[in-house]
């Protein structure tokens, strides 16, 4: 097999089949001609590497558009039921699993509420399990036609590289007491799915960049608002992952010396302070016994009614919002930020103008002022979604490679 460089002939190829799959799947319908202009890639290897993509059953064409003077462009996409995705949450109260086409559309949920043992790792595995047969039997769509299983979980993810880096997943969840627990491997005893895991918040961060409200941005910040607080930097048109893909953790950068105690057993954490677990601890007039977002729609309600409490409490809690953000604009100068999860989306129209006020109050001016500040536009469930870019994002960036045990399906 000849070479240039370090790069075989099928490395080459790999790479204009994923830069061809890229522009459809996130441009398409697109004509030859215009992939042509928008890769750099010659006409030859367009033809050539679109008559793949159709062979494999991975494009199709779906109409044409008229060119001046000359014969119609026949215009490409991705095919949408061509293969899935699933996704799946464990957040802070359940464990929510999606399954989704190409196109992003959710086919079939299924949630499974947190019992009383909280994040005893066995029962987290059982209802990933669990719902991942649900969300199957519930369209007819088989294993095989799966790419993989993404996982978002709170925590650092510490794990290997290469397409089989997700079986080697080991989550340190301080906030729950996981230490070093080997999720991937616990899984790979029960699917035999690819597995990809990352932080929830991460996987957040690449649906708001890709398919929201960060889309267009190369340098900016997505914050998940839950039980607890989280927040994934983009620098440059990618994940700011640290030395040992920590980065992100915002929710324990500190607010109050001294201040209340926060899950993670530290002091003064801004999650100790506006995650919703905290908020509705810290509301005396929270109904006994409520879910954390029942207590937390009863706090916003009372604050819509005027009750002082309610208010001071929200006030409280947009200035330190407010103030948490200033710090993440003179520490990464964003062009912006995007705030979402269920709490940040209950609470973000209220809060919003007083956020934006507090950062301007308390940030450099200059940064500030290039900075827009956001709601999220993906829904409260869009950690399930980000955590179905992370197959889909081995599938684009290998060309529209399909998973050995899809591929032995196939043949």
């Amino acid at each position: 097999m000849t070479t240039r460089g370090k790069q075989t002939v099928r490395d080459l190829r790999r790479g204009s089949r994923s830069t061809l799959l890229r522009r459809l799947y996130f441009e398409g319908p697109l004509s030859r001609q215009e992939l042509g202009t928008a890769t750099g890639l010659s006409a030859g290897s367009i033809s050539n590497v679109t008559g793949e993509l159709l062979a494999d059953g991975l494009i199709e064409e779906c109409g044409s558009v008229d060119s001046d003077g000359g014969r119609p462009r026949i215009l490409l996409r991705v095919v949408p039921d061509r293969a899935h995705l699933v996704g799946v949450d464990i957040g802070e109260t359940q464990v929510r699993v999606g399954l989704f086409d190409l196109a992003r559309t959710e086919l079939a949920a299924s949630d499974h509420p947190l019992d009383e043992t909280g994040h005893d790792v066995g029962h987290v595995v059982d209802l990933i399990t669990t719902g991942l047969t649900e969300v199957l039997a519930r369209t007819g769509i088989t294993a095989e036609e799966v790419l993989g299983v993404g996982v978002g979980v709170p925590g650092i993810v510490e794990q290997g590289a290469g397409p089989d880096a997700g079986d080697t997943a080991v989550v340190h969840g301080q906030t729950f007491d996981w230490n070093a627990v080997p999720l991937g491997r616990l899984l790979r005893a029960r699917t035999p799915l690819p597995l990809f895991v990352d932080n929830g918040a991460k996987t957040l961060g690449q649906a708001e960049m890709w398919f929201g409200a960060g889309q267009g941005a190369r340098n900016a910040v997505v914050a998940l608002f839950g039980s607890g607080v989280g927040a994934c930097v983009i620098a440059d048109g990618a994940r700011f992952r640290g030395a040992t893909s920590s980065a992100g953790e915002w929710g324990h950068t500190k607010v109050h010396v001294g201040g209340r105690r926060c899950r993670c057993g530290s002091r003064g954490c801004l999650e100790a302070y506006v995650g919703a677990e905290a908020l509705v601890e810290r509301w005396a007039d929270a109904p006994p016994g409520a879910s954390e977002k029942a207590g937390l729609a009863a706090l916003l309600a009372a604050a819509e009614a005027g009750r002082p409490g309610a208010v001071a409490l929200l006030d409280e809690a947009a200035e330190l919002l407010g103030a948490g953000i200033a710090d993440l604009i003179n520490l990464f100068n964003p062009e912006r930020i995007v705030i979402g999860g269920w709490a940040g989306l209950m609470l973000g129209p209220r809060l919003l103008p007083a956020v934006r006020d507090a950062a301007t109050a308390y940030a450099l001016a200059f940064p500030r002022a290039q900075t827009t500040i956001t709601l999220s536009r993906l829904g409260p469930d869009a950690v399930t979604l980000g955590a179905a870019t992370l197959p889909l994002t081995h599938f684009l960036e290998s060309g529209g490679e399909l998973p050995r045990h899809a591929t032995r399906a196939a043949g």
